[in-house]
């Protein structure tokens, strides 16, 4: 790994396609937690999309590490922004991403004050209690720039900039579905954690299904498909998840 970013700057001079394709495919099997945001920096200058896509998911999955460390404050600002704009983000509150903008503008604060505003558009304030919000406002860096207040009332005011959660704030799950004697069950799995939750229904409780899909917003749906002999009837059901129950839709 110590060599491989000059023997890629030096086939990228040359032109030498297979040593440069090679070195790329190198550096991406090879990225690790130490090394991540320093090859996310070279990846971004040499236009490496193999290594500089690696980078980071490793970034986005160890987030509160690596915002801690000192690559990160050396990271441009438009880095900075490409990092924290992504939705797998693995954290459980925005507040922390707020925190790692204020140690990065702090790190060189006459050089990187100006940038805030143009930051804050990608904190997801609707993600933020209304007393993170004001203790933000409050923050001094935002009261030195006058352009950051206005940005926050903007987003807030207006409630534009209604982002989804960040990767850690919600659970990943899997739906397997199966059918015992005298009961259908659904687990609910975390792939991750390797935990699950089961439900099980009496057959009339639960219709039987051809399809089922989950949407951005977490709503689980089956479409049911019944044939008689003449003519064919369709049922799309809900999953209404307070209730633990199916509702036809």
């Amino acid at each position: 790994m110590d060599k491989v970013q000059p023997l890629y700057q030096a086939a990228d001079l040359l032109q030498l396609d297979y040593v440069r394709d090679t070195c790329s495919s190198y550096m991406a099997m090879n990225v690790e937690h130490s090394t991540c945001v320093d090859l996310y920096k070279f990846a971004d200058v040499y236009s490496v999309d193999i290594v500089q896509n690696r980078c980071l998911q490793l970034i986005h999955r160890n987030f509160v590490e690596v915002a801690s460390s000192e690559g990160f404050y050396s990271l441009s600002v438009n880095q900075l922004t490409e990092i924290i704009s992504h939705d797998e983000l693995d954290v459980k509150e925005e507040t922390t991403v707020w925190e790692a903008v204020v140690r990065w503008v702090q790190y060189s604060r006459e050089d990187r004050l100006h940038h805030l505003p143009s930051i804050l558009t990608h904190i997801r304030f609707n993600l933020l209690t209304s007393d993170d919000t004001a203790a933000i406002l409050e923050h001094a860096l935002v009261r030195e720039d006058p352009g950051s207040s206005e940005v926050i009332m903007n987003v807030v005011q207006k409630g534009i900039f209604k982002l989804k959660p960040r990767l850690g704030m919600t659970t990943e799950m899997a739906v397997l579905y199966y059918q015992t004697w005298g009961s259908k069950d659904l687990l609910f799995l975390n792939p991750r954690e390797g935990k699950y939750i089961s439900c099980s229904y009496r057959p009339e409780d639960f219709p039987d299904y051809t399809a089922m899909t989950v949407t951005s917003d977490n709503d689980i749906y089956i479409l049911q498909n019944k044939q008689s002999e003449d003519e064919m009837h369709l049922s799309l059901f809900k999953y209404n998840h307070a209730k633990n129950v199916w509702e036809q839709r």
